[in-house]
C-alpha cells in the first residue's frame, strides 16, 4: 500500500526533531538578542566589551573573506587590463600595417619618379626621339618576348624603330596599328642585337635566350675575350641602332662567348622611349639587296 501524500509531522520522528530545533535555535536566538539589548540598556560599558569580543572573534573570518574579495577584484583587474592590452596592441598592429603600407606606396612613387626624371633627361639627350610612352604590357611565358606599346603609327611610331629606357635598349617596334605597337624585346630568341664591349670596342653579336639574358658570340670566333663584368653597348652596325646604347652586363663565360644579363628589364621600365632608325638608307638598302637576292635565288631555281 503506497503511503499518502500529505503526511502529518507526528509520522515522523525526524520531521518531529527537525521542527523542534527549529524553534529551539529561533527561541533561543530571541532571548540571546533581548539579553544583548538589555545589557546595552543596563551596562553600556559591559556591552562595549561584549562588542569589541564579538568583533576578535569574527576578524579572522572577515579578514579572509576581504582578502578573497580583494584579490578577486585585482584579479578581475588583471583580466580587463589583459584584454585592453590585446585590443591596444591589435590596433596599434593595424596602425603599423597601414603605415607599412603607405611606406611601400611612397618608396614604389619615389623609384616611379624617379625612372621619370631619368626618362626626361634621356629625351632631352636624344632630341630626335618620335615619341615617349608607357608600355601596356610584356609577355612573361610564352617561347616569345613580345611587348605592346601604347603609341602607335599615328604617333609617326614604324616598324623597325629602336625603343629604350634609361637603364638601355629594351627591344625594336615589330608592327604598329593606329594606336599600339608590338615591340621585339632584347631577350627575345629571334632578335639578334649587333653589339660592343664597352671598354675596348671589341664586336659581338647578342642574341636573346627569353630568360632575361642574352648569348654573347665574338666575331672572331675561337676566342673568348670576355669576363664577368663587361658592359656591352650597341656598336651601331646594321643602321638600326644608334651607337652607345647600354645593353647588357656579362655575368659569366660560356663555351662560345658569354652570357650577359639585360639591363632594361621590361616588367620595370613602365614608359619607353621611341628613337628613329639609326641609319633608314642603309637598313632599306640591305633589305632591298635581302629581297634582290631572294627573287634572284627563286628566278635561278625555275
Amino acid at each position: 500500500m503506497a503511503a499518502p501524500k500529505h503526511r502529518r509531522p507526528g509520522f515522523s520522528k525526524r520531521a518531529q526533531y527537525s521542527i523542534f530545533a527549529s524553534y529551539l535555535l529561533g527561541i533561543l536566538g530571541a532571548v540571546i538578542g533581548l539579553l544583548l539589548l538589555a545589557i546595552s540598556i543596563l551596562d553600556p560599558r559591559g556591552f562595549a566589551v561584549l562588542r569589541t569580543i564579538g568583533a576578535e572573534a569574527t576578524a579572522p573570518v572577515s579578514k579572509t573573506l576581504s582578502e578573497v574579495g580583494g584579490a578577486t577584484g585585482e584579479f578581475g583587474e588583471e583580466v580587463s587590463a589583459y584584454f585592453a592590452a590585446a585590443s591596444k596592441n591589435a590596433e596599434m598592429q593595424r596602425e603599423l600595417d597601414s603605415y607599412r603600407i603607405e611606406i611601400l606606396e611612397a618608396r614604389a612613387l619615389k623609384q616611379e619618379n624617379e625612372r621619370l626624371k631619368r626618362l626626361l633627361d634621356l629625351n632631352e639627350e636624344v632630341p630626335e626621339a618620335v615619341a615617349m610612352a608607357r608600355l601596356i604590357s610584356s609577355t612573361s611565358s610564352s617561347s616569345r618576348r613580345i611587348a605592346t606599346l601604347g603609341v602607335g603609327n599615328t604617333s609617326g611610331v614604324e616598324a623597325g624603330q629602336p625603343v629604350r629606357a634609361p637603364e638601355g635598349l629594351v627591344g625594336r617596334v615589330l608592327e604598329t596599328g593606329p594606336t599600339t605597337a608590338r615591340i621585339l624585346l632584347v631577350s627575345d630568341g629571334q632578335n639578334v642585337t649587333p653589339v660592343k664591349r664597352a671598354s675596348d670596342e671589341l664586336p659581338a653579336f647578342a642574341t636573346g635566350l627569353g630568360d632575361g639574358t642574352v648569348e654573347v658570340k665574338p666575331i672572331n670566333l675561337g676566342t673568348n675575350p670576355f669576363k664577368g663584368g663587361d658592359l656591352l653597348i650597341t656598336s651601331g652596325s646594321g643602321g638600326l641602332y644608334s651607337p652607345g646604347i647600354p645593353v647588357a652586363v656579362v655575368i659569366r663565360q660560356s663555351d662560345t662567348g658569354a652570357i650577359a644579363r639585360i639591363l632594361a628589364n621590361p616588367a620595370k621600365a613602365s614608359h619607353v622611349i621611341v628613337q628613329p632608325i639609326f641609319q633608314a638608307e642603309t637598313v632599306r638598302q640591305a633589305e632591298q639587296d635581302e629581297a634582290d637576292r631572294l627573287a634572284g635565288d627563286a628566278a635561278g631555281g625555275d
